[in-house]
């Protein structure tokens, strides 16, 4: 039988497609073999039996026994030692790369040796007769695996040679998860082998994925790379550079890494342990593919350890690493190849949500706003996944306000201990300001839209690690709009407002408000939103002479600050009631400055209407008009007011009256520490709600 056509005979015989079971054939000829010597095995030690016929040997399994699994026909059938298969000839039928054992041996790096004792520990897994076979070889039918012991001696071995230790744990067949040694209390040679089911599984040509992986990992379908810099990426992997990490600087790592590895085993830090770390090389190994791990931000610290034990398993095994951070050389004792990822732009990004989108549902939908979101493929796919949910929730298609709910979803709750999360409730109509200072807000939004074309594509802040973030500074009296005004952009920008509550960020020690704000700039670069420094004169003021330690530390959080700024990549909010406070070289480092001076009377009637509202019922003596001549107050204090006259409505169980403004207005006076002058209250000055 050692022509092609004797050969595709044996093909035929295991049944089905010639170039799929060619693959079969080969294993099951090299299996035979191995029951060839388990025969021979078993024929020997039934010839030195010294009670062949106790019916305890080997718990019931009795010699007549073992006579019938001996001549149980075998399907396929057996090749013995005579027919001289030649395996080189069979394992040229089977489809390129060859037959998924020689592949495998190749991949994981086996000798001759290796794969004789990976057929050994298999075979009980592939033929139920091998398993009572091996049970009365080691004389304990209910040890139907392979020991250690058992595997040498089938493989012509002497138990104290070396060829035990090819199944220590450092030898590739365990260290590389190809066969488990069990029983570790058991002495070394009576210690049993096990082949794990995902190895089974795919050396019988099934290349469903490791159970062990679910929620740890996922595989890529395979695709050639189409990004310039994942070609580069790609040749250089084939080159023999197995060890890269992407520094990731706008949303386009992930991406690169995986179009660079086709088919790769794309792995979730967060999920990542000990456990399932073996499981996610050797899918990778088995696949002829790499491992892509990112972003390491999500990896845990206590778990950092991982990033060694996961070099050390894939040597040889494309391993692309992608973080936000720099490179550490400690976290492997292998060199890995920095590459800065490339960002992407505005448009590639408006094209990723078409795509997540599905291309025909994106009619009234403002894309160039979605592109200003910095997402990777997986993060738009679970902002459209969410914005389904909630359009269904609504019983309509999806809308922009929906995708805008999707991203924040995404944020990371990390912020939300440094600061307010502010989820915007007002828009652009709620704003009462003077033309100026709306443009000027505007601008804000255009800038923050738009940043990536200006920043990026066309190169207007080039070098000196200088970030693309968006710097505002609110300047007016207490109550102008300020505060509401960040909302309203955040708003418009599709994110949330993030306050920073100062209480959690000034400290008296040395050293501690630095760390607080470092701590506040990082968190915000991992979510969307626009950071609101209220009352910022706290942290930004200016710097003075030093005629004390407290002047040269205040000095030093300040120029802390100015050098963070620079590489600031978000959006931020500073509010002051007087920009004077404020260090000059912070104001030079600013973007917008909008100032939000008083209200005249015009802007004060508008306030007092939108405050008191369209619910709330008015009494027709109601003079809003007086209101707004009379009475020089800011939005906030006019906002109060309508809230005060409100609940003394609300008390008397009628409409607003003109007496509950002005009572209302005389307790804000109180407040605020003015003169309540009765001239000023006209004829209405008499009046108490």
């Amino acid at each position: 039988m050692t022509t092609d056509e004797g050969l595709l005979g044996v093909v035929g015989e295991v049944a089905g497609s010639e170039e799929q079971d060619a693959d079969l054939v080969y294993l099951w000829a090299r299996l035979g073999a191995v029951e060839w010597r388990v025969r021979l095995a078993v024929e020997a030690r039934r010839a030195t039996d010294p009670a062949p016929d106790d019916p305890y040997r080997g718990l019931y399994f009795t010699p007549e026994a073992v006579q019938r699994v001996l001549d149980a026909p075998r399907v396929p059938r057996l090749f013995p030692p005579e027919d001289d298969v030649d395996l080189d000839a069979l394992a040229a039928l089977a489809p390129a790369p060859g037959p998924r054992l020689l592949v495998l041996a190749r991949e994981f790096g086996l000798d001759p040796l290796d794969v004789e004792l990976l057929l050994v520990a298999l075979a009980p897994d592939v033929d139920t007769r091998l398993e009572r076979l091996y049970g009365y070889l080691n004389d304990d039918i209910t040890r139907r695996r392979a020991t250690t012991g058992l595997a040498l001696e089938l493989c012509g071995l002497p138990p104290a040679g070396p060829g035990r230790f090819r199944l220590a744990p450092s030898a590739p067949l365990v260290a590389r998860g190809l066969v488990e040694v069990q029983q570790d209390d058991a002495p070394a040679l009576s210690r049993v082998l096990r082949v794990p089911d995902r190895v089974v599984a795919h050396l019988l040509g099934d290349d469903s994925p490791d159970h062990a992986l679910t929620g740890v990992a996922r595989l890529e379908p395979p695709a050639p790379p189409t990004g310039e810099p994942a070609v580069r990426l790609a040749r250089a992997v084939r080159g023999g550079v197995h060890l890269v990490h992407l520094r990731d600087s706008g949303g386009e790592a992930a991406r690169t890494a995986v179009e660079a590895l086709p088919g790769a085993v794309v792995v979730d830090p967060a999920a990542l342990t000990a456990t399932s770390l073996p499981a996610v090389v050797r899918e990778a190994r088995l696949r002829g593919a790499g491992v892509v791990l990112g972003p390491l931000d999500d990896l845990p610290r206590e778990r950092a350890g991982l990033l060694r034990e996961l070099a050390a398993l894939a040597e040889g095994v494309p391993l692309l690493l992608h973080g936000a951070a720099h490179w550490d050389p400690r976290w492997t004792p292998r060199p890995a190849v920095p590459v800065q990822a490339p960002r992407s732009d505005p448009d590639q990004r408006a094209r990723r949500w078409e795509r997540a989108l599905g291309g025909g549902s994106v009619d009234g939908l403002d894309l160039a706003a979605l592109a200003a979101y910095r997402l990777g493929d997986d993060e738009v796919g679970h902002a459209v996944a969410v914005a389904t949910g909630l359009a269904a929730l609504d019983g309509g298609p999806v809308r922009q306000e929906h995708l805008g709910a999707g991203v924040r979803a995404r944020n990371a709750a990390g912020l939300d201990r440094l600061a307010r999360r502010v989820v915007p409730a007002v828009g652009w109509d709620d704003l009462v300001l003077p033309e100026p200072t709306r443009r000027q807000l505007t601008e804000l939004v255009v800038r923050a839209r738009h940043r990536d074309r200006v920043l990026g594509q066309w190169g207007m802040r080039p070098g000196g690690g200088r970030g693309r973030g968006v710097v505002a500074l609110f300047a007016g009296g207490s109550g102008t709009g300020k505060t509401m005004s960040a909302e309203v952009v955040a708003a418009a920008l599709g994110v949330d407002l993030y306050v920073v509550d100062l209480s959690t960020v000034v400290d008296k020690y040395v050293g501690e408000t630095e760390k607080n704000l470092e701590r506040i700039f990082t968190e915000a670069a991992g979510v969307h939103g626009v950071l609101l420094f209220d009352e910022a004169d706290a942290v930004f003021g200016k710097r003075s002479e030093v005629r004390s330690s407290n002047d040269r530390h205040a000095n030093m959080e300040s120029a802390y600050l100015l050098q963070r700024m620079e590489s600031f990549d978000g959006i931020a909010v500073l509010t002051t009631n007087l920009k004077s406070n404020v260090d000059e070289a912070f104001t030079r480092r600013i973007d917008v400055i909008a100032d939000f001076p008083e209200p005249d009377a015009a802007h004060r009637l508008l306030l007092w209407d939108r405050c008191l509202g369209r619910v709330l019922p008015r009494d027709p003596d109601v003079d809003l008009g007086f209101c707004a001549e009379r009475f020089e107050l800011a939005g906030g204090s006019i906002r109060a007011c309508a809230v005060t006259a409100a609940y003394l409505a609300a008390e008397a169980d009628r409409p607003l009256r003109m007496a509950d403004l002005v009572t209302a207005v005389r307790r804000e006076y109180g407040k605020l520490g003015r003169l309540v002058l009765d001239s000023e209250f006209g004829h209405w000055a008499g009046q108490q709600g």
